[in-house]
């Protein structure tokens, strides 16, 4: 049999190193990784270093406090409190992340993007008109007024935002897609980024005078 061409040897080459690339775990490998901030620790895993399992505790998978109300006395009328990997270091490897949010009346959780997770969020109170839109050329926005019982779920990436439409308080669950989601906060890091950006980039950007993006930045 004739040998194989270089061409083609090539190719199965190629093939054979995308499906070793491709051929990784996609969950953790361990039982848990307890998060601690020493870099004494030998392993690192998704940012965090891993406690010793010989000295792990039950309380290193306990949060308190979910039932405490956020303080809601800001601009925003909104108050988050997150139960992400820093706050539960046994969440670390896991995936997954909570938080609470409470909403004065009217209170506004501004729009927002988690860029490593998609979320899913509960109304426990109140009335909450929430949406998210979709990446360009489309920019779709996909919106709706939920009620106790309502669940909602945000794609990750993507911007979204909830706003209380009821003149009562309002209280939300989110659930997330991985221990330590982010949060971009839109407002915050367009206009009040550190340094800020050059107001004539955004002067161009939005379409509006150098006075308005100079007041925007300002409230940063």
């Amino acid at each position: 049999m004739a040998s194989s061409s270089p061409a083609l040897c090539f190719l199965i080459s190629i093939a054979l190193l995308l499906a070793f690339t491709s051929a990784s775990d996609p969950t953790q490998l361990q039982d848990f990784c307890v998060a601690v901030p020493d870099s004494a620790n030998p392993v690192f895993v998704n940012g965090k270093f891993c406690k010793n399992p010989a000295t792990v505790v039950a309380d290193d998978f306990v949060f308190h406090g979910l039932n405490v109300p956020g303080n809601t006395t800001n601009k925003e009328g909104s108050a988050v409190t997150p139960v992400f990997v820093s706050q539960l270091p046994g969440l670390n490897t896991l995936g997954v992340a909570m938080a609470r949010i409470d909403f004065a009346p009217h209170g506004l959780n501004p729009p927002h993007v988690h860029p490593r997770a998609s979320e899913a969020l509960l109304v426990l109170e109140g009335n909450l008109y929430v949406g998210f839109v979709t990446s360009n050329p489309d920019n779709k926005l996909f919106a709706k007024t939920l009620c106790p019982g309502d669940v909602f779920v945000f794609p990750q990436g993507l911007i979204h935002f909830q706003l209380n439409v009821g003149s009562t308080n309002a209280v939300a669950i989110a659930t997330l897609g991985s221990q330590n989601p982010g949060v971009i906060t839109v407002a915050n890091a367009v206009f009040g980024s550190q340094p800020p950006i050059n107001p004539d980039v955004l002067v161009k950007a939005f379409q509006v005078d150098k006075s308005v993006i100079s007041y925007l930045q300002a409230q940063f």
